[in-house]
């Protein structure tokens, strides 16, 4: 692999990909910078945020580069909802895929986001009766947090680590 590139809203992913770039002593670029300087074809890692089950600039990032994993960020627990996100942007089987925790930092939320955050947040707030999991969606959306850890790139790194190997 010759990079890690990566789209970011509010700073979650972008943190990630500085992690991922210190230990694996590759370069990190967002989309925009990596469009500068990256040939056509090379061979990345992409990370991207989770919006609805798409994860923001993959499909750009797919048709330029050789995408050899795939980390989304998103609000719910590290290592879910992983065949809906593949599913929702067409990720080969044969591609790994990890899903990691973000946050939420409201301050950097602009319109459809903005919205979509209020609208959800309303919504769970409305249920009389929430599960565990609304729960701590519910916290997640009312209070600005980072959930980004190394604990949570565990999976990223068992994969990683096989390469060395090969």
């Amino acid at each position: 692999m010759k990079a890690i590139v990566y789209t970011s809203n509010t700073g979650h992913t972008a943190e990630y990909a500085r992690m991922l770039g210190i230990k694996t002593n590759l370069p990190v670029y967002s989309l925009k910078e990596a469009a500068k300087i990256l040939e056509n074809g090379v061979d990345i890692i992409y990370l991207g945020w989770i919006f609805a089950n798409k994860i923001k600039g993959f499909k750009n990032a797919a048709k330029r580069y050789t995408v050899s994993a795939v980390l989304a960020v998103g609000l719910s627990n590290t290592g879910t909802a992983l065949e809906e996100v593949r599913k929702a942007n067409y990720i080969a089987e044969a591609t790994p895929l990890f899903t990691l925790q973000g946050g939420m930092d409201k301050t950097k939320l602009r319109g459809i986001n903005k919205l979509m955050i209020k609208m959800l947040t309303k919504g769970l707030t409305a249920q009389k009766e929430r599960s565990e999991k609304d729960e701590r969606m519910l916290h997640l959306l009312t209070h600005d947090d980072s959930y980004v850890s190394e604990e949570n790139l565990t999976a990223f790194w068992e994969w990683y680590l096989t390469l060395s190997v090969k």
